[in-house]
């Protein structure tokens, strides 16, 4: 049997968590890999651990252990819940955790308008204990990703860059998407 990965694209309260958690409970033999959970681990029990400032490696590390646990005591697919807005970052992923010799390679873009987002982190009732530090709130979060859409490495994933490719425009779409990667599964099986 070969796995799938699902890889989600996406800005902050796009959808991406609860469609990872949606996912798990109708795609047998699968787990969520949400970094925000291994970030509230940390800081709650490991605050004094974290870096300052900077690429949050502990995160980085907590999850790369799980994942390659995963990989080598499971036989589960994985839905790998986070932003992974830059092509780079998406191309290791794709290449170096999940390479095309073991995994069915799966994008979910969530490209939800950002006035959308805008009112869900306004009105959010997400802890915000996944923060180190640089950001209190959602809102914060939403502005910087913003801005960071104009640089060069954060660009949408296209056709190609994965087996299959999904884009979400609407959380309406998200049973059908479930159900075609559900679909996609027992061809594997």
């Amino acid at each position: 049997m070969k796995r799938l990965v699902i890889i989600t694209v996406g800005k902050t309260h796009s959808g991406k968590s609860t469609f990872a958690k949606d996912l798990e409970n109708e795609l047998d033999n699968s787990f969520v890999m949400d970094q925000d959970n291994n970030a509230e681990f940390i800081n709650t029990y490991y605050k004094k651990l974290q870096p300052k400032s900077g690429p949050n490696t502990l995160k980085h590390s907590i999850s790369k252990l799980i994942v390659d646990y995963a990989k080598e005591h499971t036989d589960l697919h994985i839905i790998a819940s986070s932003a992974n807005r830059t092509k780079k970052g998406r191309k290791y992923l794709l290449e170096e955790i999940y390479p095309k010799d073991e995994f069915v390679r799966i994008i979910v873009h969530f490209d939800i308008p950002d006035k959308v987002l805008h009112w869900r982190v306004t009105n959010s009732k997400r802890s915000t204990d996944i923060f180190r530090g640089a950001y209190s709130n959602f809102e914060e979060v939403l502005l910087r990703q913003q801005a960071e859409s104009q640089l060069e490495d954060v660009v949408d994933p296209v056709e190609g860059e994965s087996d299959s490719l999904f884009v979400i425009k609407d959380n309406l779409e998200v049973d059908s998407v479930i159900k075609e990667i559900v679909h996609i599964s027992k061809s594997y099986n």
